[in-house]
C-alpha cells in the first residue's frame, strides 16, 4: 500500500468511526469511503513562492455567512497541461492555507472548492501535493462553517487529484 493509499484509508476510518467526523450518524451507517482521483505524481509539486509585499489581511467569507481573517502570503506558479496556473497561498495562526476551485468544481469536485495545507520547506519553497486536496467539512455537513475559495484561486484548468465530490449514498 502506498503512503497516499494508507493516508486515505486512515481518513476513511476517521470519517466512519471518530466522534469528530463531520458525518452525521445516518451518513456514517452508509459510509464506505470517500471518492478520490487516482494518485497523480505530476501534481505533487515543490514550488517557489513569490511573496507579497506587506502583510495584507483579507476577510474570506464562509459558507455560513461569517468571515475569517487571513494574510495573503504569496503566490505560486506552475503548469497543468501547458496552461499556466497562479494560486495564492494564505496564512493565519493555524499555518498555510491554499483553497482552490478548478473547472471540475460542482461537477466532479465540491462546488465551493477544495483545500490544501502546503508545507513550507527550509529553503522557503512549498510542497504542494494536490493528491492531498480535500473537501472542507461543510461538503459533508452544512452545520460546519468553511471559507469559500476567493476569486483569485478559481482556475479554469482541471485538477484531477485529491478528493472528489462527496456522495452520501456511497
Amino acid at each position: 500500500m502506498s503512503e497516499l493509499d494508507s493516508f486515505r484509508h486512515m481518513k476513511d476510518e476517521f470519517f466512519r468511526t471518530d466522534h469528530h467526523s463531520p458525518l452525521t450518524a445516518d451518513q456514517k451507517r452508509a459510509f464506505s469511503g470517500l471518492n478520490y482521483f487516482p494518485e497523480n505524481t505530476d501534481l505533487d509539486l515543490l514550488l517557489d513562492v513569490e511573496r507579497f509585499e506587506g502583510e495584507e489581511q483579507v476577510q474570506i467569507q464562509t459558507t455560513t455567512g461569517d468571515v475569517q481573517t487571513y494574510t495573503r502570503f504569496g503566490k505560486i506558479n506552475f503548469q497543468i497541461d501547458g496552461e499556466e496556473i497562479i494560486l495564492t497561498i494564505f496564512a493565519n495562526e493555524n499555518g498555510y492555507f491554499l483553497p482552490f476551485a478548478d473547472s471540475l468544481a460542482g461537477v466532479e469536485t465540491y462546488g465551493a472548492g477544495r483545500y490544501i495545507e502546503p508545507e513550507r520547506g527550509a529553503n522557503g519553497s512549498f510542497h504542494v501535493n494536490f493528491n492531498l486536496a480535500y473537501n472542507p467539512y461543510c461538503a459533508y455537513n452544512e452545520l460546519y462553517s468553511c471559507p469559500i475559495t476567493p476569486a483569485e484561486n478559481r482556475i479554469k484548468a482541471p485538477i484531477r487529484a485529491g478528493e472528489k465530490v462527496f456522495d452520501d449514498e456511497h
